[in-house]
C-alpha cells in the first residue's frame, strides 16, 4: 500500500501522518509531499525517517491512497492528476465537496456512499463532520423539523500562522499601569485575522456571500444537507471564531417529528462509535475544548429540552478540528474504502 501525504508540512498534513500511526493503517511506502520550500527536510513515520518531496504529478505516480491536505487552489489541480495516475484521492479542500459526482463522507454516517466514487472522495468541513455525527442517530430515531447550529471555532482551523499570532497575542497581552484594563501591546499585530483574537470574538469565518451569510455558513448548511441526503432540511449556521487554539465548540438547537427526551438523547448517542456523552450538570461536566483536544471522540453535553417549540432540543458539540474534523476523518474514509473493497 503506498500512500501519499500532500501538503505534508501543514497542520492537518502533519496530524494525518499522525494518525496513520496511531491507527496502524497498512502503509508500506510513505510519501511526504509539499512545497519546493520543504523539499528536501525529512520527518518521521513509523521509526523512520522520509524525505519530502516536491509536489508535481510525477510524485503521484504509483500512488493506492493520496490524502489531500492543500488549499482548494492546489487540489483542483493536483487531485485530478492523482486520479489519473491510478490513486483514489482523499480531498480535505473544499474543492470537491459540493460536487454531484464525489461522494462527501462522514462514515459514521454516510459509509456506503463510497461504492459510487469515481476516484475522488471530499472530506467534508471541520465544523460539519462533528455535527452530522450528532444530528444523524437523532434524526433516523426522531425526523428532523430545523436544525439551528452557532459555533465557536478555534483558530487552528486558520492554520500554523493563525495559531502563532493567537500566541503571541497571548504573550503581549498585559495590564495597564493601574492593573485594569489589560489591553494589546502595539508590538502583537493582527494580520491572519482582520482584529486581534486575544479577548476577542469575531463573528465571520471566511467572506462574506450577498446574501449576508459568510462562505463557512454556507458551508455547514449544504454540506450537512448533501451528508445526510436532506436537501429540504431547514438548517441555518452562524460561525464565530474564538481565542482558543484548539477544537470546535456548537451550540445547537433541534427540532424533530416528534419528541424526543434528553434522557432518550443520551442513550441514542451513548451507542454511537465515535460519541462520548459529558452531561452531568450538577458536577459542572460538560465538553470542554481543551478536553477534546488531541482526541478523536465527538463530545455532546448539555442536552436539554427546549421548552419554546413543542418538540426541541438543545446540545452542545465539541470535538477536534484537526483530528475528528479533518485528519482522522479522511484516515477513516481511507480504512473504510479498504474495508469495502473499493480500492
Amino acid at each position: 500500500m503506498r500512500v501519499a501525504i500532500v501538503g505534508a508540512t501543514g497542520l492537518v498534513g502533519e496530524m494525518m501522518r499522525r494518525v496513520l500511526e496511531e491507527r496502524d493503517f497498512p502503509v508500506d511506502d510513505l510519501v511526504l509531499i509539499a512545497s519546493e520550500r520543504s523539499s528536501g527536510a525529512k520527518l518521521k513515520f513509523k521509526g523512520d525517517y522520509h524525505k519530502i518531496v516536491e509536489l508535481n504529478a510525477a510524485h503521484l505516480k504509483g500512488v493506492d491512497i493520496a490524502l489531500f491536505a492543500t488549499e482548494a487552489e492546489i487540489s483542483r489541480e493536483y487531485v485530478k492528476a492523482a486520479v489519473k495516475a491510478g490513486a483514489v484521492a482523499i480531498d480535505n479542500s473544499s474543492a470537491f465537496r459540493m460536487d454531484e459526482s464525489v461522494p462527501l463522507v462522514v462514515p459514521e454516517v454516510n459509509p456506503m456512499r463510497l461504492h459510487a466514487h469515481k476516484g475522488i472522495v471530499a472530506n467534508p468541513n471541520c465544523s460539519t463532520i462533528q455535527l452530522v455525527v450528532v444530528l444523524w442517530p437523532i434524526h433516523t430515531h426522531s425526523t428532523l423539523r430545523r436544525v439551528v447550529v452557532s459555533t465557536y471555532q478555534s483558530v487552528s482551523g486558520k492554520g500554523r500562522l493563525a495559531l502563532e499570532e493567537l500566541v503571541a497575542q497571548m504573550e503581549r497581552y498585559r495590564p495597564n499601569a493601574s492593573g485594569f484594563p489589560y489591553s494589546l501591546r502595539a508590538s502583537a499585530k493582527a494580520e491572519v485575522f482582520p482584529y486581534p483574537m486575544i479577548s476577542n470574538l469575531i463573528p465571520q469565518i471566511d467572506d462574506f456571500t450577498e446574501g449576508g451569510d459568510t462562505k463557512e455558513e454556507e458551508k455547514m448548511i449544504n454540506e450537512t444537507q448533501k451528508i445526510m441526503d436532506l436537501p429540504d432540511l431547514k438548517i441555518t449556521a452562524t460561525c464565530v471564531r474564538v481565542p482558543v487554539l484548539f477544537s470546535h465548540s456548537e451550540s445547537v438547537n433541534i427540532e424533530t417529528e416528534r419528541e424526543i427526551g434528553p434522557e432518550e438523547t443520551k442513550n441514542l448517542l451513548s451507542a454511537c462509535a465515535g460519541v462520548k456523552i459529558v452531561d452531568e450538570p450538577g458536577l459542572q461536566s460538560y465538553p470542554l475544548p481543551s478536553q477534546a483536544s488531541d482526541t478523536d471522540l465527538v463530545y455532546v453535553g448539555r442536552i436539554r429540552q427546549d421548552r419554546s417549540v413543542p418538540h426541541g432540543l438543545n446540545v452542545w458539540i465539541v470535538a477536534d478540528n484537526l483530528r475528528k474534523g479533518a485528519a482522522t476523518n479522511a484516515v477513516q474514509i481511507a480504512e473504510k474504502l479498504l474495508d469495502l473493497g473499493l480500492l
